[in-house]
């Protein structure tokens, strides 16, 4: 195997300092994806006719809501022997830091974030979101799955940007070496989630463009979930998987979450398709 006919990958994990301040790619890759979609959706608002005031408060839920569901659901599923065992897990599940074994701590940010638990903090914060406002449910569900392509492409970038979540051992032309981790080439399993994700809002900006009256039915959100979480079920045959206990079980954690997601798009579209035959 001549490592030297695949993509060596070893970037830094720091994009640029400013004085004692440092920004690292997979932060900016949050940042960019999370504003991408916070345009998207203020056009969106504005197609629609929609308040400015009702929309402001919408970045705040998001970024929440994403945060909050992303760690408590890499914690809660994927390392609950460590974060719920412990108060020293405990506070380091809350708050981005790792405590020392001398008492002391540094401040590390947040180690492990799931996309699934980030789909399920949304979810619970758009529900908040419209209890506020007043909105229509179904409509918020659906303008945000149209921006949900950008937000999900960039966080895979991050991703692949930190040298994580990586694919199994190939011989691929297009495999990645990831020096980070060690000397095989192997499946780049972010860049095939990021390219799947930017190709899911070129297909539904394209629609909505077509189909604006299917705004406010669900069925944008119902195409955004089945078509992430089957992509995701199948694109973790080709990643590593994260971690141990995984091996134990028959299809990972991964493709474990996606079923109950996949579940939930398929019937959004099925009551939007009832919806319009009305």
């Amino acid at each position: 195997m001549n490592i030297l006919s695949y993509i060596l990958w070893n970037p830094s994990l720091e994009a640029f300092s400013i004085g004692p301040l440092t920004f690292r790619w997979y932060s900016l890759c949050w940042l960019i994806g999370l504003a991408v979609a916070y345009f998207v959706v203020k056009r969106l608002y504005k197609e629609q006719q929609i308040k400015d005031e009702l929309f402001d408060p919408l970045f705040i839920y998001c970024f929440l809501g994403i945060l909050i569901g992303a760690r408590l659901g890499h914690c809660i599923f994927y390392q609950p022997d460590y974060f719920l065992t412990s108060f020293k897990g405990f506070v380091e599940m809350l708050l981005p830091i790792h405590i020392m074994q001398d008492g002391s701590w540094k401040m590390t940010g947040y180690a492990g974030l799931a996309s699934h638990g980030g789909t399920a903090g949304l979810m619970l914060a758009l529900w908040l979101y419209c209890r506020r406002t007043k909105l229509s449910l179904w409509t918020v569900l659906d303008n945000i799955a149209i921006a949900t392509g950008t937000t999900a492409c960039f966080i895979r970038l991050g991703n692949l940007m930190n040298s994580e979540i990586i694919g199994k051992i190939t011989d691929v032309p297009w495999a990645f070496v990831f020096e980070k981790v060690d000397a095989v080439p192997r499946h780049p399993g972010q860049l095939y989630e990021a390219i799947a994700y930017a190709i899911l809002f070129a297909i539904l900006w394209y629609l909505h463009k077509r189909k604006p009256e299917k705004i406010g039915t669900g069925w944008y959100f119902g195409f955004c979930l089945t078509y992430i979480f089957t992509f995701r079920f199948f694109i973790e045959y080709t990643k590593e998987i994260q971690e141990a206990f995984e091996a134990t079980l028959p299809i990972d954690m991964g493709q474990i979450l996606s079923i109950p997601f996949i579940i939930v798009g398929v019937y959004c579209m099925l009551r939007a398709r009832k919806i319009e035959s009305r």
